[in-house]
């Protein structure tokens, strides 16, 4: 299934919008992690484990967001957009959510 941020697909022509779809996962921290990460806060850079987190959890959340749109039918998402937010210390939430849409044929 196509999943795009745009809010139409180059040569394709939707034919019907069927309704806003969501995809989301609440993911917490590692010890591990946490431990690793402030020692890097003290000397700076990037962290990886975190980094790692996060994409995992985003490839879930899309996941999510398609097979809802599946259940719909659609035969594409567009205008797919992220949010992510704090939900309690050492868990966050990331989110994608888009609009489902049947496509011309």
């Amino acid at each position: 299934m196509k999943f795009v941020t745009t809010e139409s697909i180059m040569g394709e022509e939707i034919e019907a919008t069927l309704g806003v779809v969501t995809g989301n996962v609440v993911q917490s921290k590692h010890v591990g992690r946490d431990i690793m990460a402030n020692l890097k806060g003290i000397v700076g850079g990037e962290l990886k484990g975190y980094t790692e987190m996060l994409a995992e959890a985003r490839g879930i959340a899309i996941e999510r967001l398609l097979i809802e749109a599946q259940n719909l039918n659609a035969d594409a998402v567009v205008g797919v957009r992220f949010t992510t937010s704090a939900i309690t210390q050492g868990a966050s939430e990331i989110m994608a959510y888009g609009t489902a849409v049947r496509l011309k044929r």
